[in-house]
């Protein structure tokens, strides 16, 4: 998905359209989610050819985009490490990129700012692989689960 939002923001050689501008942000925005939610599915249900599909399959489609927000807000007080708290300040700044490129018909976009997006989701993502396992686990049942008092 990358890729996809680096091409959608490079789409054109002069002046770039803004749906396309767009679409580069929600789609970087996009990468880092779905890499969350597969990152999340792998730690708790598995990876590879023996993983039980259909709980993988529940496991990433669990998470949430305003619980994800939320668990981004709440990991920063809660003891992770700098790369899962890199991520989670991406993600939120992320996600409100994207809710204004989606849903404000007045926000105008640069190519600079949608390749900004692209390269924060790039940066989030490899911050994230970085964070020891046992911290990703950790944060994918952030995510997922609602903390109880």
């Amino acid at each position: 998905m990358i890729v996809t939002a680096r091409k959608l923001a490079n789409a054109s050689r002069l002046r770039p359209c803004q749906s396309e501008l767009r679409r580069a942000v929600s789609t970087a925005y996009y990468a880092l989610f779905l890499s969350l939610a597969k990152d999340s599915a792998d730690l708790l249900v598995g990876a590879g050819r023996d993983r039980p599909e259909k709980a993988w399959s529940q496991v990433h489609r669990s998470l949430q985009h305003g619980d994800a927000k939320s668990a981004c807000h709440q990991a920063r007080n809660l003891g992770f490490p700098h790369e899962i708290k890199i991520c989670c300040a991406i993600f939120i700044e992320l996600q409100e990129m994207r809710h204004r490129a989606d849903y404000d018909p007045d926000y105008r976009l640069s190519r600079a700012v949608a390749l900004q997006a692209v390269d924060m989701a790039e940066r989030a993502i490899r911050s994230l692989r970085a964070a020891p396992r046992l911290d990703r686990k950790a944060f994918a049942v952030l995510l997922l689960f609602k903390r109880r008092s």
